[in-house]
C-alpha cells in the first residue's frame, strides 16, 4: 500500500501560482505512475497530469497544458504540481494518486489508480 499526502492548496488570484506537493510514502516500488486530480463543486473528477516515475514522460489536460507542470523529487519521495496562469476554472479539491501502471493514453481513467491522497483545496479568485 501506499500514502499520499497532499498540501501547498490555497487562495489566489487570476493570474498567480501555486505549487501543489504530495508526499509519497509505502510501498512505492510497486507503482509506476503519479498522478493529479481534480473535482470542481458539482462536477466529476478529471484528470489534470500523470509522471512516470522511471522515466521522464509526462502527460497533460489541454485544459492546463502550457500552465502547469508536474515533476517528481525521488529523493524526497515527492510529486509536484507547479501551476502558472491559473484561472477561475482551476477551482478544485486537487488530488494525488498512484496507479502499478505507466501513464500511458489512458492516464486519465481514475480505475487505474491504486492509492489516492486525501485532496488540498485550490480556490482561484476573478
Amino acid at each position: 500500500q501506499v500514502r499520499l499526502v497532499e498540501s501547498g492548496g490555497g487562495s489566489v488570484q487570476a493570474g498567480g501560482s501555486l505549487r501543489l506537493s504530495c508526499a509519497v510514502s509505502g510501498h512505492t516500488f510497486s507503482r509506476n505512475s503519479l498522478g493529479w486530480f481534480r473535482q470542481a463543486p458539482g462536477k466529476e473528477r478529471e484528470g489534470v497530469a500523470c509522471l512516470n516515475t522511471g522515466g521522464p514522460s509526462t502527460y497533460y489536460a489541454d485544459s492546463v497544458k502550457g500552465r502547469f507542470t508536474i515533476s517528481r523529487d525521488s529523493a524526497k519521495n515527492s510529486v509536484y504540481l507547479q501551476m502558472n496562469s491559473l484561472k477561475p476554472e482551476d477551482t478544485a479539491m486537487y488530488y494525488c494518486a498512484a496507479a502499478p501502471f505507466l501513464c500511458g493514453d489512458r492516464w486519465p481513467n481514475q480505475e487505474r489508480y491504486a492509492d489516492w491522497g486525501q485532496g488540498t483545496q485550490v480556490t482561484v479568485s476573478s
